[in-house]
């Protein structure tokens, strides 16, 4: 394998989450469309949204993945080859699939499409990808629970591009393996229904059935995944592709998580150490999300402290302060969508693609027709404030928590 540029790979949850990923610094993002994806509940891709998205990402240099990667019923499969004819004729950049059913289909039509393994078939080892390489698959996504030697080996063994997660949600099981939603509510998590019973509160007892939990307080979930402090291990075994997970998640988080991968990944494969810059980075990264983070898998196997068992708290903070609409360079002043509350006096900062973070403190809020308001308190408002640096149409405004 060629040494090149590791990838940067964002989720889609939508047509508005594509454009703000590749906006932000993503190489290529990845979707589900209406059928045959593992995110059910995402605001899923039509046929025509999938090719809107295709010809932006292609206008601006990056790839667009499909997900085919849920396991097929009898009944899923119908029309599936028709839906991967017209990927192809979409001219999407490869799918990302499970189930052999989609090599056969592929094969069976001469269908023109690159075949990513998604991580739901659980690859731990070279011999289980040399075996896909043998059907065509071009690149594996590694199950979540490899560590940094078993990675190393698939990728010194077999040659193939890997593609790992190094940033999101983990499964309490193996990845690809769990029927506990299947179970308890009758949502198939791996046909896209998952219900994530593993973060529900459970009440604890011991093999005499005696309820050792104070309250219905024990749970079964793991942490969330962030290999951060990883990237340049990563980058020095020849990692293709670095995988962030959150097709659910806001434009905020998005934004942000790409745009700290994106600099991060800049920067080492510069040649460059700022011990300072990684230290806010990490900051800001772990501040998005209201879930503690840990390396998992990679560095050593987890315990107790890459998991949750008691009651935990997730509370959501409210940093995301607004959407930069455009900028009135007459009268030096941001136009903002807002999201949360803020005021005068507050200090905030503003981030994009095309610039450093601008930290400054609000001095005055007026509304479109000119009033003055002592704090923007309506969500989706359109409010002014004055702003001495020129700021562009979808950068982003939160708290200013670093200074």
């Amino acid at each position: 394998m060629k040494d090149k540029k590791v990838e940067l790979l964002a989720p889609a949850g939508s047509l508005e989450k594509l454009k703000w990923a590749i906006d932000y610094g993503a190489d290529a993002v990845y979707l589900g469309g209406v059928n045959y994806s593992l995110r059910a509940n995402a605001k899923n891709f039509t046929l025509k949204e999938i090719e809107e998205g295709v010809n932006y990402a292609h206008e601006h240099n990056a790839k667009v993945y499909i997900t085919v990667n849920i396991v097929f019923h009898n009944n899923d499969a119908n029309d599936l080859s028709n839906y991967l004819k017209e990927l192809e004729k979409i001219g999407v950049d490869a799918v990302i699939f499970s189930d052999p059913l989609v090599i056969d289909i592929i094969k069976n039509n001469n269908l023109k499409l690159e075949m990513h393994l998604s991580t739901q078939a659980s690859i731990l080892n070279k011999d289980a990808a040399k075996y896909y390489i043998k059907q065509g698959v071009s690149r594996i996504v590694l199950a979540r629970e490899c560590s940094k030697d078993d990675i190393k080996s698939i990728i010194d063994e077999t040659g193939v591009e890997v593609e790992c997660f190094i940033h999101g949600a983990m499964c309490t099981n193996i990845s690809g393996r769990c029927v506990l939603s299947n179970y308890f509510t009758n949502r198939d998590a791996n046909r896209g229904g998952c219900c994530q019973v593993c973060r529900f509160n459970f009440n604890l007892y011991d093999d005499k059935k005696n309820k050792i939990s104070k309250e219905d307080n024990f749970s079964i979930a793991p942490k969330d995944l962030s290999l951060f402090d990883y990237v340049k291990e990563m980058m020095d075994i020849k990692v293709a592709s670095f995988k962030l997970e959150g097709r659910m998640r806001s434009v905020y988080y998005i934004a942000t998580i790409v745009s700290v991968y994106r600099s991060l990944i800049d920067m080492y494969s510069a040649g460059l150490y700022d011990e300072e810059y990684i230290n806010r980075a990490r900051r800001i990264l772990y501040r998005c999300a209201n879930r503690d983070v840990t390396p998992q898998f990679f560095d050593k196997k987890p315990g107790e402290k890459e998991q949750y068992y008691g009651n935990r708290r997730e509370d959501s903070n409210q940093d995301f302060l607004g959407i930069v609409l455009g900028y009135d360079e007459d009268k030096k002043e941001a136009i903002i969508e807002q999201r949360n509350y803020f005021k005068p006096g507050d200090k905030v900062t503003i981030f994009g693609p095309n610039k450093k973070d601008y930290s400054f403190i609000i001095k005055q809020i007026t509304d479109e027709e000119g009033n003055v308001l002592d704090a923007a308190r309506h969500p989706r408002e359109i409010i002014k404030i004055p702003c001495n640096m020129k700021v562009n149409k979808n950068d982003l405004m939160r708290v200013n928590f670093l200074d």
